[in-house]
């Protein structure tokens, strides 16, 4: 099945039964790795995909894809760090700070990161320092929020085991 296909008829009927279950349908997407294909379709909801949400929407999901060819379908969520796609997700990130892979280097370098000023038509436009940077979505393979776990968001009992495996890690650096 051509990636127009995918679109055309497997997208509609995949978001169909997204909101049938409410869920957000965020990917569909068919790959090769090695010699399988994959059928990856990517929920989320508010307050996180459990693993019950995927194996439902999984179930339900089968017999609406029977035309793909494919050997693996996987139903899983899109993870914190979810790739900015629709306009919805640039609109929800505008101000934080997100990272930028390119097809293609532009001054020898493929990833910039900085702050998302927007998705305004098809420019993404995000500011590092006081350099303002403008991509169009056809030259970007990845946009994504960088995620930044500080101390202050980890319960007391996780800094401690990490502040614990932070000595370990340096009487073991100074013993070698």
């Amino acid at each position: 099945m051509a990636q127009s296909d995918l679109t055309r008829v497997v997208e509609p009927a995949c978001e169909a039964l997204a909101e049938q279950q409410n869920v957000e349908l965020v990917d569909v997407e068919l790959v090769r790795e090695g010699a399988s294909r994959y059928l990856r379709i990517y929920i989320d909801k508010p307050d996180g995909i459990t693993l019950s949400d995927c194996e439902t929407y999984h179930r339900a999901v089968m017999p609406l894809v029977e035309r793909v060819d494919y050997d693996f379908l996987e139903v899983c969520s899109p993870g914190i760090d979810r790739p900015l796609k629709k306009q919805k997700d640039y609109d929800a990130h505008v101000g934080d700070l997100v990272e930028v892979h390119l097809y293609r280097a532009i001054n020898k370098c493929r990833r910039f990161e900085g702050e998302l000023l927007g998705l305004f038509g098809d420019q993404v436009k995000m500011k590092a320092g006081e350099t303002e940077m403008s991509f169009t979505l056809k030259e970007i393979s990845l946009c994504k929020p960088v995620i930044v776990i500080t101390e202050d968001d980890l319960g007391d009992e996780q800094a401690l085991d990490l502040a614990i495996q932070d000595e370990g890690d340096e009487e073991g650096e100074a013993s070698r």
